[in-house]
């Protein structure tokens, strides 16, 4: 994506060959014009977006959604505030989009990818589906072993860290954790778990 410098508010976003996508553009279409940088795939450029985040895309799918997990790193006292009125290592095994908190686009961590060496990896989903299908630039095969049922990195990681001046990143990795926050008139430890982040964010102490 590229901003205009002469026209305020235009924005530019030329796909390229990486990633899912609903066409696929001419030749010469992947370059943008107002800046000359390649389009496309934040990763393919140099950035990919657990550098940011924490998280990445890695699948998504549209039939269930699946519920996650507890890592031992959520037991962290950087987390203990997250966790805070929270039992149970179960999360998210409800929702209104799929019946989980993990699903439709599902994102991991990846320290390969830039994942911060110190980042908190609190909980992961589990037994997703084989509609669940592994994004074009990680695939290497298409076959059935990079499917839900059958590769590990189709997940959900909830992440967090630390970053500098006092800021932190909290991600879900889920689009269906919206769906879950909701369930039962918001009254869920997911809606619970956001509060919590929220309230903690919104503290004028920093982090770290």
């Amino acid at each position: 994506m590229a901003y205009s410098e002469t026209l305020p508010g235009v924005i530019e976003c030329r796909r390229a060959e990486s990633g899912i996508r609903g066409w696929e553009p001419g030749t010469g279409n992947y370059w943008h014009q107002f800046t000359d940088e390649l389009g496309g795939l934040w990763r393919r450029i140099g950035r990919a977006p657990q550098q940011v985040f924490g998280v990445g895309m890695t699948a998504q799918g549209f039939d269930l959604s699946s519920p996650y997990l507890r890592n031992t790193s959520s037991h962290d006292p950087r987390a203990a505030f997250i966790f805070d009125g929270i039992e149970g290592d179960i999360l998210g095994d409800f929702g209104l989009n799929g019946g989980g908190a993990a699903g439709n686009e599902i994102d991991r961590a990846d320290f390969s990818l830039g994942t911060p060496p110190h980042a908190l990896v609190l909980a992961s989903s589990r037994l997703h589906t084989d509609i669940y299908l592994m994004t074009p630039e990680d695939l290497l095969d298409p076959t059935p072993t990079w499917s839900g049922t059958q590769c590990d990195l189709i997940r959900a990681d909830m992440v967090f860290f630390e970053t500098q001046n006092g800021g932190a990143v909290f991600s879900t990795g889920s689009i269906a954790w919206a769906g879950a926050m909701a369930w039962n008139g918001y009254d869920n430890h997911i809606a619970a778990i956001t509060e919590n982040v929220i309230r903690r964010f919104a503290e004028e102490s920093p982090f770290g």
